[in-house]
């Protein structure tokens, strides 16, 4: 039997995941998710693809791909997105009630401190503080995403043109996401190489004798070892399936 050595809100790699089990990790990543939609989004990403294994690198960031695309924030979209996958309209509810919650109360309670007591030469410092602590976490959670993201110098190239039209030319932001939806349908049409990164198969470690090593009984395998309940190959839910019966309720 292979040793438990994971992380406090890890709570294993089950085949399927019940939405009691699911309420409660949206209502734990609600109560932690600080940062901002880029903080919050780079939260999910660890919790959900790398620890918890509930669904693969490519489906994640599809899904945000589509949040993105959507007005309002993008995390809470994400998370209810990622909810109504895994467990429908019900799933999708809860986990944006949740995901969202909390933070609405912290905010609320920031809000009314600031304005009751913003003045305050102890208060003020203490807010002043936290001004370059939620920088950094922006920076380090947009770092992390773009790393996953812009595999591909076409891609970066992309991300670089998108940051200039906006700060720069000041282009509206429709503009801008539909220039890149057309960029990417005449380069994945014609070149679709240049928007997939080269897949790097690493060989199986062996032993002494050229045989494959396998895990220590004291050294669990690691997390990126394990199926993804969601994976690149899943089948859709049943519930996620197009249906014209429901589209016009």
């Amino acid at each position: 039997m292979q040793a438990a050595n994971r992380s406090p809100m890890f709570t294993g790699m089950p085949s399927s995941v019940s939405l009691a089990e699911a309420s409660r990790f949206w209502l734990q990543l609600g109560l932690v998710s600080f940062g901002a939609p880029a903080g919050q989004i780079a939260l999910v990403h660890r919790e959900l693809v790398e620890r918890r294994r509930w669904l693969s690198e490519r489906r994640y960031l599809h899904a945000l791909n589509y949040c993105m695309l959507l007005p309002g924030p993008e995390a809470t979209q994400l998370a209810t997105y990622l909810g109504w996958l895994m467990h429908g309209v019900p799933g999708g509810l809860i986990a944006g009630a949740l995901f969202l919650a909390p933070s609405v109360l912290v905010f609320t309670a920031l809000a009314t401190a600031y304005a009751l007591w913003g003045q305050l030469p102890l208060l003020a410092g203490v807010f002043a503080v936290l001004k370059p602590s939620v920088l950094a976490i922006v920076l380090v959670a947009a770092w992390r995403l773009g790393r996953r993201a812009l595999r591909t110098p076409l891609l970066v190239g992309v991300a670089t043109a998108a940051f200039g039209a906006l700060a720069v030319l000041r282009l509206p932001y429709p503009l801008v996401v539909a220039g890149a939806a057309a960029t990417g349908l005449v380069v994945g049409r014609w070149r679709p190489g240049l928007l997939l990164a080269p897949v790097h198969v690493t060989p199986p470690a062996t032993g002494q004798g050229g045989e494959q090593a396998s895990a220590s009984p004291d050294q669990p395998a690691p997390a990126a070892a394990a199926d993804p309940i969601h994976g690149d190959d899943t089948p859709t839910p049943a519930h996620c399936r197009f249906s014209r019966r429901r589209a016009w309720q």
